[in-house]
């Protein structure tokens, strides 16, 4: 099992200072990865669902809701520059809401520049005033426009002449350096838990990047098995052997010392936590990423360390 941990968006976490001792901790620590999540801003007044909560409201839910949305690129470059190892992960970015090219060429640039560190996590996005705001394309063809997207950065980052032509997106005769360093590119991991998503990471994904262990998604091990059984049969009528496809899991690491009602998946002593993982890795997941983040860095960094010592160091 490779561990990853979510990187603060807000408040005091988020802080240049702060937000760089987070991610050399997590880099000494042995994280595999860190994940940003992507808005580049927010409305007052949101009407579309929320996915991850029971309720469907951002704002209730405490995610953000003051609109501090640090830029996910320029954030993991930032940090990129303080760390040697872990993996810089986009989770997940919104591949409609930027222009494709110049995404691409940002995405090989922190590739290039971090060293091959880069992991590209690609969601469709699911706040249509955002959409609208940006003026992106239409909301309602989002799906449609992230495969065109991420074909078309596949497209710029493994040919000497790139060249594509779709509904969204065009371009010919072009020189397009740096390349990413990856090779062939970066991996690709998909969010989402629907079964367009799941059909994406099994035609295009490198991974399968669903959110779990919560009430709105508890995507217990047997909804999991379900529908891990699900991508294969994608994978397979795509051509690509399922083997290949490495499954990532967003989970929330509750507080072990919450005895509060009845225990949640992550939750309780750490032997119970390190149960729940060999539970998942059974299942099939290769990755979890878990959310240390609290209202005060250092109480975050603590949580950490805790984890990396308790059930890192003998899972």
């Amino acid at each position: 099992m490779k561990y990853g941990f979510y990187l603060p968006n807000s408040g005091a976490g988020a802080e240049p200072d702060a937000l760089a001792d987070i991610a050399k901790l997590g880099d000494r620590l042995g994280f595999y990865c860190m994940v940003m999540p992507d808005h580049i801003l927010q409305p007052n007044q949101i009407n579309s669902t929320y996915p991850y909560s029971l309720t469907g409201d951002i704002l209730a839910a405490g995610q953000s809701g003051d609109g501090e949305w640090p830029e996910q690129i320029t954030t993991l470059a930032y940090l990129a520059g303080v760390t040697e190892r872990i993996k810089l992960v986009t989770s997940v970015m919104i591949i409609p809401y930027r222009n494709p090219i110049l995404t691409a060429k940002m995405l090989s640039t922190l590739d290039m520049l971090s060293k091959g560190r880069l992991i590209l996590g690609a969601g469709v996005g699911w706040m249509e005033e955002e959409f609208e705001l940006l003026d992106a394309p239409p909301f309602a063809e989002r799906g449609a426009v992230t495969n065109e997207y991420l074909q078309a950065f596949i497209e710029l980052w493994t040919k000497d002449d790139p060249k594509f032509e779709g509904k969204y997106v065009n371009f010919s005769d072009i020189t397009f350096l740096p390349k990413p360093v990856q090779k062939p590119y970066p991996p690709i991991w998909i969010g989402g838990q629907s079964k367009p998503a799941i059909r994406r990471a099994a035609q295009i994904g490198d991974c399968w990047h669903p959110v779990g262990a919560i009430p709105a998604a508890p995507l217990e091990p047997e909804e999991l098995a379900e529908n891990l059984v699900l991508l294969y049969q994608y994978a397979e009528k795509a051509g690509r052997d399922p083997a290949t496809i490495q499954v990532s899991v967003k989970a929330p690491l509750y507080d072990a010392d919450d005895s509060s009602g009845p225990r949640r998946r992550f939750s309780g002593s750490s032997d119970e936590v390190r149960q729940d993982i060999q539970t998942y890795s059974d299942v099939g997941v290769t990755h979890l990423i878990f959310d240390f983040r609290t209202g005060d860095p250092k109480q975050t960094e603590d949580r950490m360390a805790r984890f990396s010592e308790e059930v890192m160091a003998v899972t």
